[in-house]
């Protein structure tokens, strides 16, 4: 038996849709898209984070290198000076080296010995030599400078030298420039090392045109030697230009040869004189 169904009250079964209606859609997507949100800006402030600490590690590592960097520089460019109690060594170098070296205002440096008086843009007796107690590069440039209150930049020849060996030799250093009457040059020694060093030779030497005169040999005044009437002339003369001859002491008024004395002179000739008015 067939039962009768009205179509209007029938329904027809749909199956469920995996795609959700755009209605419903609108209802779910702003709680989605604020959970979406949240999670991209937390991303981005964890990266970031990220990236401020790696820049910051970067510019503490690059720092630390750029220290380490300098400091290896100036140590190296740096000459090491001797501690104070080293200066036995500063002595001991003076001894080794008796009236050749002498000692500048620098604790670091030793110089030749310069001649208190010498003639200007002539040789040296000696090498002009800057010695250094401390490290200093081979093929440092060395130069001198010499001046005074009167001639503040005297001119010099031959004044740069090259250090080796600890030692800069100056060849054929000469002073051309005069330091004026009874004064004397101040040397100023640069050494171009990083940063450079100046060392100073305080009243080093004087400089003129003549330089030093040889000294006269001390002689006493040595007097003619006595002359008799009896005796020629040249012989006399012959006395007079050997010095081992001439006597020392003073000419008398009366000599040996029975002559009279001075002062009986003019008695006689005022008694000739009466003769003759008569």
């Amino acid at each position: 038996m067939r039962i009768p169904v009205d179509p209007s009250t029938s329904r027809r079964f749909s199956p469920p849709s995996s795609s959700l209606q755009p209605g419903k859609m609108s209802d779910v997507s702003p709680v989605v898209a604020a959970q979406q949100q949240q999670q991209q800006q937390q991303q981005q402030q964890q990266q970031q984070q990220q990236q401020q600490q790696q820049q910051q590690q970067q510019q503490e590592a690059a720092a630390a290198a750029a220290a380490a960097a300098a400091a290896a520089a100036a140590a190296a460019a740096v000459p090491r000076l001797r501690p104070p109690h080293d200066n036995r060594t500063m002595v001991e170098i003076i001894a080794d080296h008796p009236a050749e070296l002498v000692r500048t205002d620098s604790p670091n440096f030793l110089c030749s010995v310069l001649p208190s008086h010498w003639r200007c843009n002539k040789t040296l007796p000696v090498a002009f030599k800057v010695v250094a107690l401390g490290e200093v590069p081979d093929g440092t440039v060395v130069t001198v400078m010499a001046g005074n209150d009167e001639n503040y930049s005297a001119e010099l020849r031959n004044a740069s030298a090259v250090m080796k060996n600890q030692v800069a030799r100056f060849n054929d250093l000469r002073f051309v420039g005069r330091s004026g009457r009874g004064k004397s040059f101040t040397l100023t020694i640069t050494v171009f090392t990083n940063p450079p060093q100046v060392a100073t030779y305080h009243r080093a030497i004087k400089v003129t045109v003549d330089g030093p005169r040889e000294p006269r040999n001390p002689r006493q005044a040595q007097s003619s030697p006595p002359w008799s009437y009896d005796q020629s002339y040249p012989s006399y003369l012959s006395q007079m230009t050997s010095p081992s001859i001439h006597s020392t002491t003073p000419l008398s008024s009366t000599r040996g040869t029975g002559l009279p004395a001075i002062t009986d002179v003019p008695r006689r000739i005022s008694a000739r004189s009466r003769y003759s008015l008569r």
